[in-house]
């Protein structure tokens, strides 16, 4: 009887570098686009080298290996961002790449060679995937946990925010209906079924799409809460700076790194203008950084093609400036004004608002550029595009 198990510990390195390139490649798997190649073979090949064991005839199956690599993959698929259907994905591109390259040896020997080394491998994939999910889905839960006992830090100020002011509330709380009732909903769905299983929860596919839209949802919620009390401190006046000598370069990188997987994911191109800047300024360097974040995650936000552009410039002895221009889909000469209150957003009868919108991020811009004592304008042609400008003094003073 011939032993598969030699010919595949011969292509196990083989193996598991053409699986990293067909995941990479994947068009189903968006979650591998901003991850380097050794991340993404994470711990498969101690998954091939077990498998090897298993189809040995002599020596013991090393099932423990399978169990555990299986495990740290799942934490890792999870932390990564992996729906669940990507995860499921590559691992029936891993059995058809082991499969692949065992084609050959395998057309030579008998149909119950066959039948076993086949059914080996299946069982070996499919006790990986059971095994990557149950921690995937104990990552999720602890993920979960986290949020709900953030949301819960944040109540009391929530609270406080309804009393100081009762201004939009009414628009808030819409806001807040359609994440919560997703939370709440798909929470008592995960649970019955939880409850009329007479066994450990099942690590499904459909329990598992329960869980991500739980914490999606969870996140939406939790973004649009953080951005209501920011906006709360600045109109109560509990909004501090904290004045420093800042290198703008280095902020400005910082925001460019954190951005560009959000501008890569689109097919954007992100241009940095900046040769004229100044080198040191004296202001706040988390509020200047929030300022640039929130800008440009709006232009990509509101942006299908083309390219987010960021220039810089020195514009006289006490003050520089910046603008952030898009290329997406502008703003009507009417709503250019209003876009700068909260829950105000551009009226577009052909596109509805982005579902990771809140209203609120120009608003709260609009407040940061102020308390820096400096002030922002906008240009927008509706098909065009926007320019949104920021100028700064050279030194905040208090």
């Amino acid at each position: 009887m011939q032993d598969f198990s030699q010919l595949l510990s011969l292509k196990v390195n083989a193996i598991a570098q053409n699986w990293v390139e067909i995941v990479a490649q994947d068009r189903q798997i968006k979650s591998t686009e901003n991850l380097s190649r050794t991340a993404i073979q994470d711990h498969i090949p101690h998954v091939l080298a077990a498998l090897v064991t298993v189809l040995a005839q002599t020596e013991q199956s090393d099932v423990r290996t399978i169990v555990e690599a299986s495990l740290q993959h799942g934490l890792e698929r999870a932390e990564q961002g992996f729906d669940p259907t990507e995860v499921v994905r590559e691992y029936h591109l891993l059995r058809v790449t082991i499969i692949s390259h065992l084609r050959p040896e395998l057309s030579q020997g008998t149909a119950e060679e066959v039948l076993r080394a086949v059914s080996l491998i299946n069982t070996v994939v499919d006790e990986a995937i059971a095994q990557c999910f149950k921690s995937y889905v104990k990552q999720r839960f602890q993920e979960l946990e986290k949020l709900q006992n953030h949301l819960t830090l944040t109540v009391e100020e929530l609270r406080r925010l309804v009393l100081s002011s009762q201004d939009h509330m009414s628009l808030l709380a819409h806001e807040l209906k359609t994440p919560l009732n997703s939370i709440i909903g798909y929470s008592e769905l995960f649970l019955r079924q939880q409850r009329s299983s007479q066994q450990q929860i099942r690590d499904t596919i459909p329990s598992v799409e329960h869980i991500e839209r739980v914490v999606r949802n969870a996140h939406q919620l939790l973004h649009l809460i953080n951005d209501a009390l920011e906006l709360s401190r600045y109109e109560t006046g509990n909004m501090q700076l904290h004045l420093a000598s800042t290198d703008v370069r280095s902020v400005i990188n910082i925001v460019i790194e954190t951005m560009q997987p959000l501008a890569d994911a689109q097919a954007l191109e992100l241009v940095l203008l900046c040769d004229d800047l100044p080198k040191q300024v004296i202001t706040d360097p988390l509020r200047l950084q929030q300022i640039l974040t929130n800008l440009i995650s709006n232009a990509i936000r509101y942006t299908q093609t083309g390219s987010i552009a960021i220039e810089c410039h020195n514009i006289e002895s006490s003050q520089w400036m910046f603008a952030v221009t898009d290329t997406g889909i502008g703003i009507p000469p009417e709503d250019q004004e209003r876009i700068f209150e909260p829950f105000a957003r551009a009226q577009h009868s052909h596109r509805p608002h982005p579902p990771n919108s809140t209203g609120l991020g120009l608003a709260i811009v609009t407040r940061l550029v102020k308390l820096l004592q400096g002030k922002i304008t906008v240009k927008s042609l509706v098909g065009v595009g926007s320019t949104f400008t920021v100028i700064l003094p050279l030194e905040v003073r208090t």
